[in-house]
């Protein structure tokens, strides 16, 4: 591992150690600086970096080398890198429209030399040409596309070029952030005003835009955008959505629900656009929405019918809808649903730094503070500060620089109390939604948790649920829009990379038109099995699976196999010492080529697998513990270790012991006593596994500054502080223990 970590630093230090030639005078001269980054970024296109990226990540050398053409003036050969890269991204033309603010910069360029015109004749040229080439299925986000924020990019171009101050020269990555950063301020410095004109009037030719104000009962004020085709004249079913992140995407759904022949309505949440009403989220959709949608169905625009789609918070909207189900409401899709209080602002009850962020970024202001949202280096300085202090998480708004209110209201609900239930539906509520229902999700959403609570729910109280599920790999995003080529650095099968657009609105039509059901839904659950190019179709996710396998907490090398259980009872002791915060982190050699994090978890390996798997469904089990605390926060990983001897994270699990029971009541753990903790809403996934695999699993203690720290006192986690630390936390990990995994067989 060690020899592994020196050859990485060594490639780091070449990579810096390469230098170019790049004039001290191009800092303060622009002449200069236009004449010289031609140069620069035609010799960083023969670099081996960007080669080697090349056999490292397809996609991404595309990226930067469609980049460097434009730059070095090769503006015809940027333009065909450009369309590679679009089809390594994503098939079928999904994403024709991304990075097309570069596209019609370089067609104009070149329209600007053969024509011998204006740039900004040659613009429109462009613009009108790229526009007319386009599906109306792609014109719908060019707004989003060509709206980048030019002030940003002008700061990030900024702090680039004052790195190479009193410098004659250059390294690679400097040279290469330099020559992004430019790029990207050119363009839309030089682009976005007239586009976004030209956009606005194509947009008033083939659309009809409102926006309204609602007055509800409450005496709450909301603002909705409704979006219609000028063609047509006809009342038609609406589709809406319910949208806290309010701004562009406000317009960008409703001319997608019209581009496919509905009527599209966003409304905001109160507080939002000319809402002056208090913003506080997730509390008050349920009681919103019905007004909503009553105030819809009977607009001259309505035929009286309502769907609603969404992704995340617009998804939980949906949930909160149906709570107190309006007649006119006639179908939801909710997509990578917001499990409130089950995955976020806590995943199994344990809450997360990033919660804090979140709420700022929607009631910072009417719209979303995009700026301070994104500032990924603010936040992480934040959530590090907090966790080398050793406050408690209640400080870490103060830390942040200003109390919050909302973030101290959530923190008073570590458990899944009537705070949070009140916001969804009850078990009476799911008995009594007989409409029709289309959640999806993936295996690597970050609500995925939280989708599939609302599934299992309606199934559970409602024998009757007219409900199906999609699945597949998908990541937060592609649940809710399509599947990409790659998601989390692996390449996905062909079959499971479809528009998610394209299949919420044929389930649209399905029920709201008479028109066909989706040929993808054969069975209320549809899955993809990763690694087989198939989807599997099958009536409950218990079905998901056909039988499972039991990984105890033992080594292959001390026992012919992990999956027997152990003749003789023993267990492997761990220490987590929590007053350490300059604790590096530690990695585990799996392999010649590959190594996983190891941080503050036990290290259990399987033998190799004489034949293949289809790992199918969620990780279940237990795991026999005794602790010299009263609480722990337990963390899980399971691996496979391919034949290459690369890692493969398959599924992870987190839980608040004391809450892994009943996430409604607390249940603390007696200190020196053998307790039993249940693995519930752990990650899904479908793959197959192959043969000359290795399965590898991590167990441990969540400790990090991404979550709060829970110190075992019993007291109330978000109120513990490093003074509560005392010992170190010590774990007996049982070997009767086991976490028993998904098989499915044909």
């Amino acid at each position: 591992m060690k020899f592994k970590i020196l050859l990485a630093l060594i490639f780091v230090n070449l990579l810096h150690a390469q230098k170019f030639y790049f004039p001290k005078t191009a800092v303060t001269d622009s002449t200069i600086l236009e004449k010289q980054l031609p140069v620069l970024a035609s010799e960083l296109m023969t670099q081996k970096p960007l080669l080697k990226l090349k056999q490292q990540s397809k996609v991404n050398f595309l990226d930067n080398l469609f980049r460097l053409e434009m730059l070095s003036k090769d503006y015809k050969k940027s333009i065909a890198t450009l369309s590679d890269y679009r089809n390594e991204f994503a098939d079928h033309d999904m994403v024709g429209n991304k990075f097309i603010a570069h596209e019609v910069y370089s067609l104009a360029k070149l329209i600007e030399k053969r024509d011998n015109i204006t740039f900004h004749n040659a613009l429109q040229k462009a613009f009108d040409k790229k526009y007319k080439s386009l599906s109306d299925k792609l014109l719908v986000r060019l707004g989003t596309y060509f709206d980048g924020d030019v002030n940003n990019f002008r700061k990030l171009f900024k702090k680039a070029i004052d790195k190479q101050k009193d410098k004659d020269s250059i390294d690679y990555p400097s040279a290469l952030a330099l020559c992004k950063s430019y790029l990207s301020y050119k363009i839309y410095a030089s682009i976005k005003p007239q586009i976004m004109q030209l956009l606005a009037a194509k947009d008033q030719e083939k659309f009809i835009i409102e926006t309204k104000d609602i007055k509800l009962k409450s005496g709450n004020t909301l603002t909705i955008t409704i979006v219609r085709k000028k063609e047509n004249k006809a009342p038609l079913p609406v589709i809406l959505s319910n949208n806290i992140y309010a701004g562009p995407v406000d317009v960008l759904f409703g001319k997608r629900a019209a581009i496919y022949n509905y009527v599209g309505a966003v409304i905001n949440t109160r507080g939002k656009r000319n809402s002056n009403d208090e913003n506080n989220p997730f509390e008050n959709e349920s009681q919103d929405l019905y007004e909503v949608i009553d105030w819809v169905s009977k607009q001259p625009w309505s035929d009286g019918n309502v769907g609603m789609i969404g992704g995340s918070y617009l998804g939980f909207s949906q949930w909160a809808a149906v709570k107190k189900l309006h007649p006119a409401l006639k179908t939801i899709v909710p997509q990578v649903a917001v499990g409130i209080g089950i995955d976020y602002p806590a995943q199994n009850n344990i809450f997360m730094s990033y919660m804090l962020q979140w709420i700022k970024y929607v009631t910072n202001n009417k719209f979303t503070d995009e700026a301070d949202f994104n500032n990924f280096p603010k936040w992480d300085s934040i959530n590090t500060a907090w966790y080398k202090s050793g406050k408690s998480f209640r400080a870490l708004d103060t830390i942040s620089g200003q109390p919050n209110k909302i973030f101290q209201r959530w923190l008073d609900h570590p458990g899944y109390d009537e705070y949070w239930q009140k916001m969804v539906p009850n078990k009476e509520d799911f008995a009594n939604i007989d409409i029709p229902i289309l959640t999806t999700t993936g295996y690597y959403d970050d609500d995925q948790i939280g989708a599939l609570s609302y599934f299992k729910a309606h199934h559970q109280y409602n024998k009757n649920a007219n409900h199906y599920l999609v699945i597949g790999p998908y990541d937060h995003g592609g649940a809710q829009s399509f599947g990409y080529t790659y998601v989390s650095g692996n390449r996905i099968d062909p079959v499971a990379r479809i528009s998610i657009d394209d299949l919420a609105f044929s389930w649209f039509d399905y029920i709201l038109k008479n028109g066909k059901k989706p040929d993808l839904l054969k069975d209320k659950i549809n899955f993809q099995v990763m690694n087989t190019n198939t989807w599997k179709h099958v009536p409950t996710l218990e079905k998901m699976h056909t039988s499972t396998i039991k990984f105890y907490l033992q080594d292959h090398k001390d026992i012919p196999s992990v999956f027997t259980q152990p003749p003789n009872k023993s267990f492997t002791k761990q220490t987590v010492d929590f007053k350490n915060r300059d604790q590096k982190d530690s990695y585990r050699l799996v392999s010649k080529k590959d190594s996983v994090k190891a941080t503050n978890s036990v290290y259990f390996e399987s033998e190799v697998l004489d034949k293949d798997l289809i790992i199918s469904g969620n990780l279940s089990g237990f795991f026999n513990v005794s602790i010299n605390k009263k609480d722990f926060d337990t963390d899980t990983y399971l691996y496979q270790i391919q034949p290459d001897g690369k890692s493969f994270l398959l599924s992870t699990h987190i839980v608040r012991a004391s809450y892994a029971k009943n996430n409604a009541v607390r249940q603390l753990l007696e200190p020196g006593k053998v307790e039993q903790i249940p693995i519930k809403n752990s990650i899904f996934i479908s793959k197959k596994i192959e043969k000359g695999s290795k399965l590898v699993l991590l167990v441990g203690v969540n400790k990090n500054s991404a979550w709060q720290i829970n110190y075992g006192t019993g007291k109330d986690v978000s109120d513990e502080t490093i003074k509560d630390a005392n010992e170190p936390l010590e774990i007996k990990w049982y070997n009767d223990s086991y976490v028993e995994i998904p098989i499915y067989k044909e």
